[in-house]
């Protein structure tokens, strides 16, 4: 089995053929990760959940990086009219997305570290590893981008069986 191709000129061509559609699912995809994302995490301030360490200074990039890949790997399956093409990739994009959610988490509010590690375990050594937790989940979203994006016009999608 080879791996596709990792061609960020190609994707970028992808990316200007996109009609306006893709975009806007692009967007509501990005803006509903950094929801997903930021909510929970309080990363974005809301009345609902509150952290015990404060936002660091890389949180908002990294929760921004993720929101826009993960809503270009979703607007990657939105078939274009016309084409009758779809892509296939692994689940990079997903594993990106709970790691991202891990990454910008507080490192005391999250109960699977702190049963693992304890209160000082979990600020001693889980928070100091949160940058790199976030920096791989970026890189597992951008190769999952690419992978979609440079592969849209290799996999033709079956036509839809008729309802019995």
């Amino acid at each position: 089995m080879s791996t596709p191709s990792r061609s960020p000129r190609r994707a970028a061509r992808t990316l200007a053929a996109w009609p306006r559609e893709r975009w806007l699912v692009a967007a509501a995809g990005a803006a509903a990760t950094a929801l997903l994302v930021g909510v929970p995490t309080d990363v974005v301030p809301n009345p609902f959940f509150a952290r015990s360490v404060p936002v660091q200074w890389w949180n908002l990039p990294a929760l921004a990086a993720t929101a826009v890949l993960a809503g270009t790997v979703l607007a990657t399956y939105v078939r274009t009219p016309g084409t009758g093409r779809t892509t296939t990739a692994g689940r990079l994009g997903s594993a990106g997305g709970v790691l991202s959610f891990f990454a910008v988490g507080c490192p005391v509010c999250n109960k699977l570290v702190l049963l693992l590690l304890g209160t000082s375990g979990a600020l001693t050594y889980w928070a100091p590893l949160q940058p790199l937790v976030a920096a791989v989940s970026v890189l597992l979203l951008a190769e999952a981008a690419l992978r979609r994006l440079n592969t849209s016009d290799s996999c033709p999608a079956r036509a839809p069986s008729p309802a019995a």
